[in-house]
């Protein structure tokens, strides 16, 4: 199964994020956060993300004379790599971002509904911003949000802490081409 077509299914796509984190669950933590999921359902995909490599067993207990694994994320695995991403159609991409919003909207909806909202007391938030960039200038904000991002990625659960979600998307605005293929200036 192409990673694309693996990743993005609806129900394996919430089983990444709530992995994401550097989070270690069983598949009974897994069933309690997404208790909308049948369990027959959730332990169909678990199984099909363990053998495709996405997800491993990082440890294995005896439960009640079953075998209870704990499971962790391969991050890289977990991704759309680049010469897949670069072999989809415009289509592809149209149904991979569809499924990465439906992902952030149903995020929203669980936060929105969980009890009263206070976004500067959580921490949510949704801006969208425009900038001037060149290429280059372009790969350096790149950079700098990378470099920003990284450390905080590796920091484990602790006191005080909460899991936050954060979405990026960047989107170029599409340049008009005049006569002979060129841009505009």
């Amino acid at each position: 199964m192409a990673s694309a077509d693996l990743l993005l299914h609806p129900v394996r796509l919430r089983i990444i994020k709530a992995f994401l984190g550097d989070r270690a669950l069983t598949t009974s933590q897994l069933a309690a956060e997404l208790d909308d999921v049948p369990a027959g359902s959730l332990y169909r995909h678990v199984a099909l993300l363990t053998k495709a490599g996405v997800l491993q067993v990082v440890a294995e207990r005896r439960v009640r004379g079953a075998v209870e694994r704990t499971y962790t994320l391969r991050l890289l695995a977990a991704q759309i790599q680049p010469g897949e991403a670069a072999a989809m159609t415009p289509e592809q991409h149209m149904q991979a971002f569809t499924a990465y919003v439906a992902g952030m909207l149903a995020d929203a909806d669980r936060y929105l509904a969980f009890g009263p909202v206070d976004l500067v007391r959580d921490g949510a938030s949704y801006r969208m911003a425009a900038m001037w960039l060149t290429d280059a200038e372009f790969a350096e904000f790149s950079r700098d949000v990378a470099a920003v991002f990284q450390p905080r990625l590796a920091n484990a659960p602790g006191k005080g802490r909460r899991r936050r979600i954060v979405y990026t998307v960047s989107l170029p605005e599409p340049q008009p081409v005049i006569g002979g293929g060129q841009e505009p200036d």
